[in-house]
């Protein structure tokens, strides 16, 4: 039997599998992601311009690097990895989809109840109300934005150095100890504590399978380890039913 064959086995047969999505899958649909060659903005490091520190700082250089990021996402559309996750979620109702992503191609593939564990680069979030609400304006018509209230508005993704949403990482941890299988998709897992997610489920008595172009650390803990585009791959483990 082959990987494909096994992996999509294991997926058929399971009673509850949750998927790991990273970067790689966003990648795949010309979105640029933090690590890869070329990563500069302007001679910044985004790792340098998504913190709490560099908003402060200067608010609205951060707010011209995540402007650029939105339109280059808005751009952007789902590829065939995103829709079949979303096909699998609609045929299985033990489906948690759990993502690295900021860009909202899941959501746009159809996938519902995302876990987002780095939140959504199209929702803003006042600084002094703490108001929270959906813009998908790209460009952004000023910059910075700014809330109803007057306040300054702040892109509504988890930066270097702050707490993952509690909500989406309690129930993120709880599908991974639960689960029968683990779908880990074009990931780095060198960020945690979502990488953390990987040998949790795998503790608990998870298979886990990994889709990847490359070796990650992941690797060691995957039961299956299937190298290519997940645009290719994700489709032939979860074809289009006959009746479709």
């Amino acid at each position: 039997m082959s990987g494909i064959e096994q992996a999509r086995t294991w997926i058929e047969q399971a009673r509850s599998v949750a998927i790991l999505t990273g970067a790689g899958i966003s990648a795949e649909s010309g979105i640029p992601t933090f690590r890869g060659t070329g990563g500069l903005w302007r001679n910044h490091r985004p790792e340098d311009l998504a913190t709490p520190e560099a908003f402060a700082r200067d608010c609205l250089l951060v707010w011209e690097w995540y402007d650029q990021r939105r339109q280059w996402i808005a751009k952007a559309a789902p590829n065939p990895g995103h829709f079949a996750i979303a096909r699998l979620q609609r045929s299985k109702p033990g489906c948690t989809l759990i993502t690295q992503n900021v860009d909202g191609l899941h959501d746009r593939a159809g996938s519902a109840g995302i876990l987002k564990l780095h939140g959504d680069i199209w929702r803003l979030r006042c600084t002094t109300c703490r108001a929270e609400w959906p813009d998908r304006r790209a460009p952004l018509p000023r910059l910075p934005p700014k809330c109803q209230c007057g306040g300054i508005a702040r892109p509504g993704v988890v930066w270097f150095g702050e707490d993952l949403p509690p909500g989406a990482w309690s129930s993120a941890q709880e599908a991974a100890q639960s689960v029968e299988t683990l779908l880990v998709v074009g990931t780095s897992a060198v960020v945690y504590p979502a990488a953390s997610l990987i040998p949790l489920a795998r503790a608990a008595g998870a298979t886990v399978v990994e889709v990847n172009t490359e070796e990650t650390p992941a690797s060691t803990a995957a039961h299956c380890c299937l190298r290519g585009l997940s645009g290719e791959i994700l489709p032939a483990l979860i074809p289009v039913p006959p009746d479709s």
